[in-house]
């Protein structure tokens, strides 16, 4: 490859492959236009503004790869960007055929970027590619069977949206987008020692999404092995390969539900059996200057490996078999327990442990949330984790200080108690926990009575949204002919805004009532037991401060009782 060159000047008669133990495609889509600044929207928007101006040639930046031969590479840096113009040249040249035939010029140009005969110019992760290649560049297949990556996800997304935003652009729109990505420049720099790659890698500054830590400290544990390895280089970078293939494959699975970097922390603290470490990359360095950086390497990349494995367990498999998993993963805010759940899987405790882990840890995080207090919950906890350990497995002791932090009234542990918690939930609440905790009480109410009964999940309701029973702002009339309270100061501080006036509605529902009377509400509130629960406490029609007051309570309850 030339070192200056043009877009399909890189492309033409070459192979250019993502390597198995790079990441998939990360770029995100802008599906609404409430969404702004993402990855493929602003690609497209900048295309479109090079076309306005009077500019030479739009400069899509540098390239770097790793030479298999003289017309196969693999792509070190630069797949991102390189994926996103084969994604919308495939969208592009399918709009232009829907107009008009390819000239013979055109046609010479998809076969020089995109695919000629049997020959892919580029080729995605393996486990995305025969995907890739039938939706996207052949557009042989329109279902989305199958589809399990969160980066498939956001290749059919990106596709999609090019072209349905090419849907009713002209051939002339259509071949100078055509001749602004072939004439593109661009810089490319090809090496065959993966040292040399890996080296670059480094200390390169990517253009598009910055480089995680974790991409950070595979290239630097893979340029450490090139430089210390020895006689087992060959070996050890093959199974640093091996393992970062099976991580990014992880990744594409969990990605919606934890940040890779965040795993990389977690890793770090069950490795070091310390809650205490907070900058990974610091530490990894400095282990990676000391007397055995290949040690180190060799078993902290066995262990990184083998956790996003397990949360790749933890968020797919027993997340759909395990309520207590669904329940904790809803509520969010797992940078506490994700190293406990950890070296649970990594000790091999059933999944009834795990689950039960999870419901006392998801106690411990709805408190601190919804207290919000400065205190240091890792702290109160972390001689407790240290003190779990493979020798000594019993989550008992975990689940004990949990317990104990809710009752007790010392005063360097009582941040968490029943009486913090009362008082915490006594005003308003963050919508978003409102409506998990809304959802709790749903199945707490649901269940009644009922033996075997099976929990509701939460995202089996329909873009569950919280209603304000009475609303925040008065319907047309006075509110007590409309069947609520007068709007007074008292109301407006302490009723409109707390646990007692909200109510868990799908989206549409809760559209559709707005402000309306309550008696139009009311005749609405039969799906869900809480709201059957509302029109049982109103026979009389009427939502007030007492009905409000009384509800709260009941939530309250419910809360202190559960949590």
């Amino acid at each position: 490859m030339e070192a200056f060159t043009t877009i399909r000047s890189m492309l033409a008669g070459n192979k250019i492959v993502v390597p198995a133990y790079q990441r998939a495609y990360s770029w995100e889509t802008a599906l609404s236009k409430a969404d702004r600044g993402h990855h493929v929207n602003t690609f497209i928007c900048d295309l479109e503004d090079f076309a306005k101006s009077n500019a030479e040639a739009y400069y899509f930046g540098h390239f770097l790869f790793r030479a298999k031969s003289k017309t196969d590479f693999e792509i070190v840096d630069g797949q991102q960007r390189l994926t996103t113009i084969v994604i919308f040249l495939s969208a592009l040249f399918a709009r232009l055929r829907s107009i008009r035939s390819l000239t013979e010029e055109e046609q010479e140009c998809y076969e020089d970027m995109v695919k000629r005969n049997s020959t892919y110019r580029f080729s995605t992760v393996d486990y995305d590619n025969s995907f890739f290649k039938d939706y996207v560049i052949n557009q042989s297949r329109t279902d989305k069977i199958g589809v399990e990556t969160v980066s498939l996800c956001r290749i059919i997304e990106a596709f999609d949206y090019l072209q349905n935003y090419l849907a009713n652009k002209d051939a002339d729109y259509c071949v100078k987008m055509l001749e602004i990505i072939s004439n593109a420049s661009c810089s490319t720099h090809s090496v065959e020692r993966e040292s040399d790659a890996v080296q670059m890698f480094i200390f390169q500054n990517n253009r598009g999404k910055k480089p995680s830590n974790l991409e950070i400290i595979k290239a630097q544990f893979m340029y450490n092995v090139h430089l210390f390895g020895k006689e087992e280089t060959e070996e050890l970078l093959q199974d640093i390969k091996e393992k970062f293939e099976k991580i990014y494959t992880a990744i594409s699975y969990i990605e919606g539900n934890i940040n890779e970097d965040n795993v990389l922390l977690y890793t770090l603290r069950v490795y070091f059996n310390s809650l205490h470490e907070w900058n990974a990359v610091d530490k990894i360095n400095t282990l990676l200057s000391g007397d055995d950086p290949v040690g180190f390497i060799k078993s902290f990349t066995n262990l990184l490996s083998l956790d996003f494995e397990y949360l790749k367990r933890f968020f797919n498999e027993d997340e759909r078999k395990y309520f207590e998993v669904h329940s904790l993963t809803t509520l969010g805010g797992l940078a506490i327990v994700m190293p406990f759940i950890l070296k649970a899987y990594q000790f091999g405790l059933s999944t009834d442990s795990i689950s039960t882990l999870c419901r006392s840890f998801e106690s411990i995080t709805l408190r601190d949330r919804l207290i919000g207090t400065r205190a240091d919950i890792t702290s109160r906890l972390n001689d407790v984790f240290k003190g779990f350990t493979k020798e000594n497995p019993s989550i008992q002791p975990i689940i004990d200080r949990i317990n104990w932090m809710q009752t007790t009234s010392d005063w360097w542990w009582a941040y968490w108690n029943n009486e913090q918690l009362k008082y915490a939930i006594q005003g308003g609440i963050n919508h978003k926990t409102a409506k998990y905790i809304l959802w709790r009480y749903e199945n707490y109410l649901a269940a009644q009575g009922k033996a075997g009964y099976s929990p509701i999940r939460f995202d089996s309701i329909a873009d569950p949204e919280l209603e304000h029973i009475s609303p925040q702002t008065p319907t047309d009339g006075t509110p007590v002919e409309t069947g609520y309270s007068e709007y007074d100061e008292e109301f407006m501080n302490q009723y409109v805004n707390c646990l007692g006036n909200y109510l868990l509605l799908s989206k549409s529902h809760n559209c559709s009532v707005g402000n309306r009377p309550f008696a139009e509400k009311r005749a609405s509130y039969n799906h869900l037991a809480q709201q059957r629960e509302i029109q049982d406490m109103t026979p009389d029609g009427i939502w007030d401060k007492e009905k409000i007051a009384f509800r709260k309570e009941k939530l309250i309850n419910f809360i202190l009782t559960n949590f």
